[in-house]
């Protein structure tokens, strides 16, 4: 999760939403990335899609069932499919997020009836997750209002 955090604090230097993800397997990294909405003017420009597109070029195929994600933020919709798709064997994630978080907060796509069911474990380094999205919208308002 540290490098995943890594990942956020480089997002939150060129103004993106700090979030980062890295997708590990065998201990080993596989791929990393942040946010890219702003920079890349794309709305797919997830630091999870990113890293899933990443790991799977690696990799040679569109399967990650050996492979865990590190991500600083509770995926949304998008991702969360996205994880389900890839077939992602374990998620840890920082932050719950109460606006989009679709791997237990605002809903729960494991309690779908998809084909796949990743395991998920949500509050790692949860603390220092929250820290840094609240310190960006803190900075993102005060700049707003000057």
């Amino acid at each position: 999760m540290r490098l995943a955090i890594v990942q956020a604090k480089t997002a939150a230097s060129l103004g993106e939403v700090p979030v980062g993800a890295v997708i590990v397997r065998d201990d080993e990294i596989v791929a990393s990335a942040f946010n890219r909405r702003e920079t890349d003017k794309n709305a797919l420009a997830h630091a999870e899609l990113m890293a899933i597109d990443m790991a799977c070029k690696k990799l040679g195929g569109w399967r990650l069932h050996m492979c865990d994600l590190y991500v600083t933020l509770e995926p949304c919709p998008m991702c969360a499919g996205a994880i389900i798709n890839a077939r992602i064997k374990h998620v840890y994630y920082g932050a719950y997020d109460k606006k989009a978080g679709c791997m237990g907060t605002l809903t729960d796509f494991n309690a779908i009836p998809f084909n796949h069911h990743p395991l998920v474990t949500g509050g790692i380094l949860e603390d220092d997750c929250k820290a840094l999205l609240s310190s960006f919208f803190t900075k993102l308002r005060k700049g707003a209002n000057q």
